[in-house]
């Protein structure tokens, strides 16, 4: 896959292409923002790494008109404010996902392939995971041919999370992603919502498929065959 690496830092810039091309990857690189945003509108380029401070235009202000030149095209912000205010301004600007650094370069390999799984059937108008089913079109669900009853927020949560299978999504995120970034941060209706959704979706003596992990938020695991 080539990958664009949008990044003024010449030091992570660097690790970031040599261990991208140790998995097989080409790299491209961009230092300023204007220059990454030429380069990402080049349709051989398949994914774009994008810091958020950048010399000349900002991540932000490249993501906004990469957006009107390339709506689908797969971006990840790179970013070292670790406050939910940016990260929020960071999706709800159009990034598929976001990553803070210093983060572990196998936590970047799992996001890029979680992304590009998304990308690979994002018209589809049916998701499976393993015997669980959504119909997106009939907004339906089953699992094992047995139709699951859903409210539309939760099938709305369920479509969210087979769309990021294997991958952490913190309860920020999920707010954001379902209820918007106005919603209080400090409630608990993730917590809720991803009860009631696995009392529905999940098998007798089998464990969930959406996993819980500690300090960190959820994770929607694919079902064992």
């Amino acid at each position: 896959m080539r990958i664009l690496i949008i990044e003024d830092d010449k030091g992570i810039s660097q690790v970031l292409k040599r261990g991208l091309e140790a998995h097989s990857h080409q790299i491209v690189i961009a230092a300023r923002g204007e220059e990454g945003l030429d380069l990402a509108t080049d349709e051989t380029i398949e994914l774009v790494l994008l810091d958020i401070s950048l010399p000349g235009l900002n991540g932000h202000q490249v993501l906004e008109q990469l957006r009107a030149r390339r709506p689908r095209m797969p971006v990840i912000m790179l970013t070292a404010r670790d406050d939910l205010k940016n990260k929020i301004a960071a999706l709800h600007a159009g990034a598929d996902d976001y990553l803070t650094k210093p983060f572990a370069f196998e936590e970047l390999l799992a996001r890029i392939q979680a992304v590009m799984r998304r990308f690979d059937q994002p018209e589809s108008a049916r998701l499976q995971a393993g015997t669980l089913q959504l119909d997106l079109l009939a907004q339906r669900a089953w699992r094992n041919d047995n139709l699951i009853a859903l409210s539309k927020r939760e099938f709305a949560l369920l479509e969210y999370f087979m769309r990021h299978p294997q991958q952490v999504l913190s309860r920020e995120q999920i707010l954001l992603g379902i209820w918007g970034y106005d919603f209080d941060t400090a409630s608990n209706i993730v917590d809720v919502y991803v009860r009631q959704l696995r009392n529905k979706i999940d098998e007798p003596d089998q464990p969930s498929l959406i996993v819980t992990v500690r300090g960190a938020g959820y994770r929607f695991d694919l079902p064992t065959p």
